[in-house]
């Protein structure tokens, strides 16, 4: 089996891998300015993808253009998430159907002059070749046998599993594990040991080589239900000194988290941005989540704001949690919350995820001041980082990887992809991280 390396190789973003020239593993951008695709657009016959993010679906439609019309493989919840993703990225570079592809230069919400690399012809032919499949429902996709196996990252998240008749490839895609306990409930007295929104992967799959993500390789995650009691008591702490908590949330997977914590611990809210369509979507999946009682309990907890008449300058005054995109403060609508509520140091702001370097959330973090649509603003209100990632910590890539000691390992989707390929081969595995372009026979 031939693995050629276009993207998530010693870095996080633009996943693909593409399989004997003809199977194609992702294909995503890397969210920067600009952003970044993969290193080659290949060909290929058939793509299947492991999940609705844009680090591993973003590029997905540039595939299409031309005569090409290789079929997409995903779960139902990846190919909604996949289009809404496709479509807010025309929208943020501001191409229409009548752009020319990849080739018009425009002035977008990125900032700065970019290329998108698709038109909306090319998103509307993504549902003209697109094939769903379930768990455990095996498929033909360019001459391979492919499996797809719950990878309990996000609703619809999946391991991939290959086989060209010789070789087993497993791919684990972005996966979570529950973080101890016997059950990972959401309704342990101490909160939940995972996410409350999906459960973590059990899935092990027989395979001869294992393309695994790392991430958070080098971390060791806080037991989530500790984390959940934390924040908890930070956010209604504030509610009860008079002061508005904002929320910054991925649109995909954490608002939704973010959601089902502030209803099992009676926290009124509000959620703002492109998380209010994802959870309806959500909610037409009910097999793709832990709890579809809980989302349902959560979305009526809930408030979702529509922005008119002035509606969020009012809610800003309100004693309330207030979920909203962007996760990095980058753009949505936390660009009015955040400017509306920095000044007064009883309120409060709760970053939810791993800031990448560069962004406004992490200048926020580690400054005390945030550039917001072009202005550099101190931040008066309190500041505090919590982790709720939906990737697995180093014991749980570990705990997953210990039933593949006989296997090979080739690490990628990580910042320190060649040192946790080291620590693994220390410890007794075969282990490589393959280099970006790279191609690894196997």
């Amino acid at each position: 089996m031939k693995l050629r390396f276009l993207g998530g190789a010693r870095e996080v973003g633009r996943s693909a891998v593409l399989v004997n020239d003809s199977l194609l593993l992702d294909f995503g951008m890397l969210t920067d300015t600009p952003p970044q695709f993969p290193v080659e657009t290949p060909s290929p016959d058939s793509v299947v993808v492991s999940h609705g993010h844009l680090d591993h679906v973003g590029a997905i439609p540039s595939l299409l253009s031309g005569d090409a019309r290789p079929p997409i493989h995903w779960t139902p919840p990846t190919r909604e998430l996949a289009l809404t993703l496709a479509r807010d990225t025309l929208k943020l570079h501001g191409v229409s159907a009548s752009g020319a592809r990849g080739g018009s230069k425009r002035q977008g919400r990125f900032g700065g002059t970019l290329q998108c690399p698709f038109t909306e012809n090319d998103v509307k032919r993504v549902t003209e070749v697109s094939e769903t499949h379930g768990y455990g429902e095996s498929f033909e996709a360019a001459g391979h046998e492919v499996t797809f196996f719950d990878a309990g990252h996000i609703p619809g998240s999946a391991h991939v599993s290959v086989s060209d008749g010789d070789t087993r490839l497993l791919y684990t895609g972005d996966f979570h594990t529950d973080d101890g306990g016997d059950s990972g409930s959401a309704d342990d007295r101490n909160g939940p040991n995972g996410q409350r929104l999906v459960p973590g992967t059990t899935a092990r799959p027989e395979a001869d080589v294992v393309v695994c993500e790392s991430t958070y390789a080098d971390v060791d995650h806080e037991r989530r239900g500790v984390v959940e009691e934390r924040f908890a008591e930070s956010v209604k702490t504030t509610l009860w000194e008079g002061g508005t908590v904002v929320v910054p949330a991925f649109a995909i997977g954490r608002t939704q988290e973010m959601m089902l914590v502030c209803e099992a611990h009676d926290i009124p809210c509000y959620v703002d941005g492109m998380g209010k369509d994802v959870t309806e979507m959500l909610r037409r999946h009910p097999e793709f989540v832990r709890d579809a009682d809980a989302l349902r309990r959560a979305k009526s907890h809930a408030r979702f704001v529509t922005g008119r008449d002035g509606q969020r300058e009012r809610i800003t005054d309100q004693r309330a949690a207030i979920i909203t995109t962007s996760g990095m403060l980058s753009g949505g609508p936390a660009m009015t919350y955040i400017p509306a509520i920095r000044t007064n140091p009883t309120n409060k702001i709760t970053m939810t995820g791993y800031q990448v370097e560069g962004t406004p959330g992490r200048s926020l973090i580690e400054t005390g001041r945030a550039e917001i649509d072009g202005r550099v603003m101190p931040v008066a209100a309190q500041v505090e980082q919590y982790d709720f990632s939906a990737h697995a910590d180093r014991e749980g890539l570990v705990s997953v990887l210990d039933s593949y000691r006989d296997s090979r390992i080739l690490v990628n989707h990580g910042d320190r992809c060649a040192w946790f390929a080291e620590e693994l081969r220390a410890d007794g595995f075969d282990a490589e991280a393959p280099e970006l372009g790279g191609t690894v026979v196997v």
